[in-house]
């Protein structure tokens, strides 16, 4: 953590709250470490941008599930158990820089829908979620459709909402 020195004209019988000298530094950069928005730094962790993309992409109609192959099958496991709990981030791989995310989904879509638009829609919705809750700019969104699910193929109660 930066520590300010104190300035002799706030400090010495001068108003405690006045607003630190700002005066120039060797090479002509002002110290502006004093600015709220520079008091800290906000980082996020990948598993929150996970859970965010997740949920985004699965309020989409169309999206059935998320996940390939054995991750689906023990994903679908999992909630059956009592207490087990879906697991949004299946499907969902993200890299998060300090200002950037790109997103990676995997989907299983309805059989019947239009791919492009479902893949339109999930990106424009992941986007939207992540851009506005996290503050990220998100440069890419992937989305591999790796199944369609038939009618036929599962009983509805193992569908992920």
């Amino acid at each position: 953590m930066k520590t300010q020195e104190p300035n002799p004209a706030t400090t010495a019988g001068g108003d405690r709250g006045a607003v630190p000298d700002t005066t120039a530094l060797a090479g002509g950069v002002r110290d502006t470490s004093w600015l709220p928005d520079e008091r800290g730094r906000t980082t996020i962790a990948d598993v929150v941008v996970v859970k965010i993309a997740g949920l985004a992409a699965r309020e989409i109609s169309g999206v059935y599930d998320m996940g390939v192959g054995i991750s689906r099958t023990l994903g679908a496991v999992r909630e059956r158990v009592p207490g087990g709990r879906p697991n949004v981030g299946r499907g969902v791989k993200v890299e998060v820089g300090e200002r950037q995310a790109a997103v990676d989904l995997d989907l299983v879509i309805e059989y019947g829908v239009p791919i492009p638009e479902i893949a339109r829609a999930v990106r424009e919705n992941v986007i939207s979620a992540v851009e506005r809750i996290t503050g990220l700019e998100v440069v890419e969104v992937n989305v591999n459709v790796d199944d369609v699910h038939l009618p036929e193929d599962v009983a509805p109660d193992t569908r992920v909402d």
